[in-house]
C-alpha cells in the first residue's frame, strides 16, 4: 500500500557549488511511503507524517548551508568544543567562500556535488531511521517551483530574526514581478534576475573587516581586493562569512523580503521617477512582499 503527500514542506536552503557559488534554493518536497497497513488500518496518519517528516527535513537541511563534503575544494575544521565550524570552498581565480557558523547552520552532503538528487539520498537515509516498523519504502522527490518568468536565487542572513533565518547562509529561489503604471515589465524583471543570479545579499551594517574575523588558515591571505566579510552575533551564536565581491550585493537595511521589495522599488523609482513602481517580490514559494514607489 502506497501513502502519499504532495508539496509537504518547502526546503529553504543555500549549497556550496564549484561553478557558481552560494547558490539559495528552494525545493518542493513530495513524498510516497510504501508499507503494510498498521492496527488503524493506515500505513501511517496523516498528521504524523506532516508532522513527523516535516520536522526531519526541517532540523536536517531547511535554513542551513549545504556542503559538499567529498568536493576536491571543501575544507572543514573543527573548533575545540565542536560547537562551530570553518568551512572553506576553495575555489580558484579569487573565488573561494569561508565560513565560521555555529555547527548546526551547516548539513554535510556525502557526494561532490549538492543538488536535488544527493539530497533527496541524504533526507532518505535520515527519514528511514526514524519511520515506524510497518514502513519498509520511502521515496523522495524534491523539485522546484515551476516559473513561468523570471527568478533569481540569492542567499542572506536576518541576525535580528530569533529562528533560523537569523544562520548567515541560507537562501531562496524566488520569483520577481515589476509593473509601471500597473503594467508588467519583463525587460526590468529580466534585469534584476540576472544582477542577482546566485547572489548574495548583505546588509551594510554587517560588513566586518576581513583581518578581525575568525579566519581559518586557508583564510589568512584574503583581503578586500577581491572579498567581502560579514559578521554578526545572533541567539544561536557567532555567524561570519567572506564571499567574492563579484557574487556580492548591499543593500542598507536587513535583508528582509520586505526590504529587498523596497530597495528594488526605490532603484527602479530613480530612473523611472514618473511612474508609479509596484515590487513583488517572492521569498522562495508562495510567499513575499508587495513595494510601491
Amino acid at each position: 500500500m502506497l501513502l502519499f503527500v504532495d508539496d509537504l514542506t518547502v526546503i529553504d536552503c543555500s549549497y556550496l557549488c564549484a561553478e557558481r557559488g552560494i547558490v539559495g534554493e528552494s525545493w518542493i518536497v513530495d513524498i510516497e511511503l510504501d508499507g503494510s497497513l498498521n492496527e488503524q488500518s493506515m500505513v501511517l496518519d496523516f498528521g504524523r507524517v506532516k508532522k513527523q517528516i516535516k520536522a526531519i527535513i526541517d532540523r536536517s537541511v531547511d535554513h542551513k548551508l549545504l556542503v559538499p563534503s567529498s568536493h576536491a575544494y571543501t575544507r572543514v575544521t573543527h573548533s575545540d568544543d565542536d560547537e562551530s565550524h570553518w568551512v572553506d570552498f576553495m575555489r580558484p581565480e579569487g573565488r573561494s567562500i569561508h565560513l565560521f557558523c555555529p555547527a548546526e547552520a551547516f548539513a554535510y552532503i556525502d557526494a561532490e556535488k549538492v543538488d536535488a538528487l544527493t539530497v533527496t539520498d541524504y533526507l532518505r537515509a535520515v527519514i528511514k531511521r526514524e519511520l515506524p516498523g510497518n514502513v519498509q519504502g520511502l521515496r523522495l522527490s524534491l523539485r522546484p517551483e515551476a516559473i513561468d518568468g523570471f527568478y533569481y536565487h540569492y542567499t542572506h542572513g536576518l541576525k535580528k530574526h530569533d529562528g533560523n533565518c537569523q544562520r548567515i547562509a541560507h537562501g531562496h529561489r524566488s520569483k520577481i514581478q515589476i509593473a509601471l503604471d500597473n503594467i508588467r515589465q519583463p525587460v526590468l524583471e529580466k534585469q534584476w534576475s540576472e544582477r542577482w543570479a546566485d547572489i548574495y545579499i548583505g546588509s551594510e551594517e554587517d560588513k566586518a573587516e576581513i583581518k578581525r574575523l575568525q579566519r581559518s588558515e586557508s583564510a589568512k591571505q584574503l583581503s578586500e581586493a577581491t572579498h567581502v566579510g560579514y559578521s554578526y552575533v545572533a541567539d544561536q551564536g557567532l555567524f561570519e562569512l567572506i564571499v567574492p565581491k563579484s557574487e556580492n550585493d548591499f543593500i542598507d537595511s536587513d535583508s528582509t523580503v520586505e526590504c529587498i521589495a523596497e530597495f528594488i522599488a526605490a532603484k527602479i523609482k530613480q530612473d523611472h521617477p514618473e511612474q508609479r513602481v509596484r515590487v513583488r517580490a517572492f521569498e522562495g514559494v508562495g510567499k513575499g512582499a508587495i513595494a510601491y514607489a
